[in-house]
């Protein structure tokens, strides 16, 4: 629940993911006030916004706000663009080196800058985000050199920096696998059915199963011996579904 603030205001990107939620329970436990922040981008995958929107409810964060950009102006990533194909079914060796077609070119800066504007209105000194750099896919916007650098970036160019507040970034999973963020999420009563990962999921929000982000998220569940929420979510709905024609 988003209970009294120990620590002061912070914003948290909110995407509707499984780290995402998992970042933004940890600032509830650390004692923050949240804000969370989402953006429609003009992504393929807009099912993650009623995802972020469920978390944040569960999460009881009742300051939420929705930002629409058009990052498919630009292009350039399977993700903004319908005639780039998502890669799919990609060897564990493959999917750690190099950037994928799914990189969204500057994404986590432009929606940091966004997020610290919106932090400067709020009196929020804190910026939360659920990047990682250990089990993800090669972005380099996922990095601590670029938050780091980011957060010096934040003290310069802000009204708020130059009058002596001083902009931290947490980003609590950046070193962490992904069998010990959902560990954290679990310990933290993180509702994991309620998040997506899935870069071309099906009209319904099924995930594919077979894009890189779905099989990190599967792997990451498997090592804790137990099935991916989500998941479960659509089977249990397809076995209502079907009756005795099943």
């Amino acid at each position: 629940m988003n209970k009294a603030s120990r620590k002061g205001e912070a914003i948290v990107l909110l995407s509707g993911g499984l780290d995402s939620a998992t970042a933004a329970a940890w600032a509830l436990a650390e004692g923050y006030s949240v804000t969370a922040i989402s953006f429609d981008y003009g992504q393929r995958h807009r099912i993650e916004l009623k995802a972020a929107q469920a978390v944040a409810n569960a999460l009881g964060i009742s300051d939420h706000v929705k930002i629409t950009i058009d990052l498919a102006a630009f292009g350039g990533s399977a993700l903004v663009d319908q005639s780039i194909a998502v890669p799919k079914n990609r060897s564990d060796d493959v999917i750690s080196h190099g950037i994928p077609v799914t990189y969204v070119p500057a994404r986590n800066t432009v929606f940091l800058s966004l997020a610290l504007a919106l932090a400067e209105t709020r009196n929020a000194s804190t910026l939360i985000l659920g990047v990682n750099s250990v089990d993800y896919s090669g972005y380099p916007d996922c990095r601590p050199e670029f938050l780091r650098a980011f957060e010096s970036l934040a003290n310069l160019a802000t009204k708020s920096g130059v009058e002596g507040a001083r902009f931290t970034i947490h980003a609590p999973l950046v070193s962490l696998t992904k069998p010990e963020i959902i560990r954290l999420g679990l310990s933290l009563h993180v509702d994991y059915g309620l998040t997506t990962s899935c870069y071309d999921p099906l009209d319904n929000g099924r995930p594919c199963g077979e894009c890189d982000s779905c099989r990190i998220r599967a792997a990451g569940f498997a090592a804790v011996n137990m099935p991916d929420p989500r998941v479960s979510v659509f089977m249990a709905s397809e076995e209502t579904n079907c009756g005795s024609d099943c």
